[in-house]
């Protein structure tokens, strides 16, 4: 993700965080491992950091449930069922469910995003078959959407990751999900014998969104392993299943001994289980593949942004707002702790979770050392929001990249 820094949803995304919990989706119960869901009534006192700025979709009126359509783009076949697009998928099932709305109401298309010809005629289609809100899922769509968005001023899309936006018919979305990669290196960190820690990243340090959260998942190793290392092994792929079973086979035979990721597929987590060694599983909760080796899974809770924003087309509330949200609100989460994972992990990650929701801790603090020699930030701040999502080009101390 790249760019400005980004605005909440207001509290019409904490109304459909909260419907979101209760929900009884027939969708798998990725989110109901974790116990970090607060009371509506804490959830009532908190700031939401609202944005008073609207759009001209402000001005439209609403529109009846039953006349909806939603569109959705995915990067792979969420049936595939593990990765990023099942996790999106996840969400849009919790969102129909939460809305009432029924399944003939949402038009799937599953197209490759680097591919622009391929994602137009998807979002085309879409709008053909009476679509009135599109998200479109993965940051290669980002351009195609923005053009589309300025063909078609009466339809709301919606893009995830990435950074363009018009504040008008046209937002952004993404989360803190360095918060939860952080969590995660701490268990990596408490539960490595060999000190080598592997990650399948599917894009190079030109991609904050990516470098971001390996940077974090680092910075957490260190806050409780200084001696361990991160070893980066990039597939240059937002989807690539070959790519990505030969990354992790690399990683895990020169003695990697807890395996993660930033790609679209299980292989780091089925390969880490057949290798006999530990796992952290990322979009959704990855220990249905692999319950002998996952110590946790870094998870998304989509639906509490889907529903809050078709909720906005419905009731005619939609301002163009981008939205950034993160553990506060739910959005991202470290899943149960297994079993087998090393005593004192569940008392370390305890402390660091109610770190970061006190903002003591906000994972990017004062100056941080890349492993080319460098100093970021400065002592007494933390990186804000932009830099995070746009800026951060570098490699924490811990990280070596393969080639």
């Amino acid at each position: 993700m790249k760019g400005k820094a980004v605005r909440a949803f207001a509290a019409l995304f904490m109304t459909g965080f909260l419907i979101g919990c209760g929900s009884k989706s027939n969708a798998p119960d990725d989110y109901a491992t974790n116990q970090g869901y607060e009371t509506k009534e804490r959830v009532s006192e908190k700031k939401t950091g609202v944005s008073a700025q609207t759009g001209s979709q402000n001005e439209k009126s609403g529109m009846d449930k039953a006349d909806l359509k939603v569109g959705v783009l995915y990067l792979s076949d969420p049936a595939e069922g593990s990765g990023y697009s099942y996790t999106h998928d996840l969400g849009i099932q919790g969102m129909v469910d939460n809305l009432g709305l029924s399944r003939e109401q949402v038009v799937r298309k599953v197209v490759d995003d680097s591919d622009k010809e391929a994602s137009r005629k998807a979002i085309q289609e879409c709008i053909d078959d009476g679509c009135k809100i599109i998200f479109t899922t993965s940051w290669g769509y980002m351009e195609v959407t923005a053009e589309m968005a300025e063909e078609y001023p009466d339809i709301y899309f919606s893009h995830g990751t990435g950074y363009m936006s018009n504040g008008s018919n046209f937002n952004n979305y993404f989360g803190r999900i360095y918060q939860a990669r952080y969590l995660s290196g701490i268990v990596a960190g408490m539960n490595t014998k060999s000190n080598k820690i592997g990650y399948v990243a599917a894009q190079d340090s030109s991609n904050s969104e990516v470098t971001g959260g390996v940077d974090a998942f680092a910075i957490g190793v260190e806050s409780v392993n200084p001696d361990a290392r991160i070893y980066v092994k990039v597939t240059n792929s937002w989807y690539d299943p070959a790519a990505e079973e030969a990354a992790s086979r690399e990683l895990l035979d020169m003695g990697c001994d807890v395996m993660t990721q930033h790609c679209d597929t299980p292989f780091p987590q089925t390969l880490a289980q057949e290798y006999g060694v530990y796992g952290i599983g990322y979009n959704s909760d990855m220990s249905k593949e692999t319950p002998d080796s996952c110590l946790c899974s870094v998870i998304w809770n989509w639906s509490a942004y889907y529903t809050a924003a078709v909720q906005s087309v419905l009731d005619g509330s939609w301002d163009g707002s981008n939205y950034y949200g993160g553990m506060e609100e739910g959005l991202v989460q470290v899943t149960r702790l297994a079993s087998f994972c090393a005593e004192g992990t569940q008392e370390k990650l305890d402390a660091a979770s109610a770190d970061i929701l006190s903002g003591k801790n906000n994972v990017f603090d004062g100056v941080l050392m890349t492993n080319a020699g460098e100093q970021v930030g400065t002592e007494g701040t933390t990186l804000d929001d932009a830099t995070i999502t746009g800026n951060i080009n570098w490699y924490y101390r811990n990280v070596e990249v393969l080639e």
